[in-house]
């Protein structure tokens, strides 16, 4: 890399062989003086990009992939243990259950549930919403999608949320979920 860093730099400080106080002065550069001037700068950027070639068929020489015995020669893998393994299956797994029993909530709501049902309940999660904590409720308000027919399919799911009367963990807030600009 900084071979590469000294040719750009080279490249930039052609034009700076003579200031402009030397013209100021009264000296004025001769032909041979820039022709000096030249063939170092020359110089610098061919050895560097000579350098960047080398480095470059260096880099092409090396292997795309190394065994893991071979990169951690002398030591131990590292693993996983077999729990935090365990755990993180069993979090996806429900995670992608949870998923699924959304999108056949939505099903009936949105006709392209087969092809786009995951893609919506996934947009509908990581959108922007709008958190606000009342005496009984907690109010989850989430921005309109990109298109009416979505946002109006994600209002019906947030209807069916609402009819669950689910609590927030840890306290006695009702949970209301709705959709910004949603006439329910």
């Amino acid at each position: 890399m900084a071979a590469a860093t000294r040719c750009r730099r080279a490249c930039r400080c052609g034009g700076e062989a003579w200031t402009e106080s030397d013209y100021f002065e009264g000296r004025t550069p001769t032909r041979r003086a820039f022709t000096a001037a030249e063939k170092k700068i020359f110089r610098e950027m061919q050895d560097s990009a000579d350098r960047v070639a080398a480095l470059v068929s260096r880099q092409k020489a090396l292997p795309a992939r190394i065994p893991l015995a071979e990169a951690r020669a002398g030591k131990e893998p590292v693993r996983l243990f077999t729990e935090r393994k365990h755990l993180t299956n069993v979090l996806k797994l429900v995670a992608y259950q949870i998923e699924s029993d959304l999108v056949n909530q939505i099903r009936p709501h949105y006709a392209r549930a087969e092809d786009e049902g995951r893609t919506l309940i996934q947009t509908a999660l990581q959108s922007a919403a709008a958190i606000e904590p009342g005496d009984r409720e907690l109010r989850v308000t989430l921005s309109p999608l990109s298109s009416a027919h979505r946002s109006h399919a994600v209002a019906a799911l947030c209807d069916g949320l609402n009819q669950t009367d689910t609590r927030f963990p840890g306290t006695n807030l009702r949970m209301r979920f709705a959709v910004a600009d949603s006439p329910n």
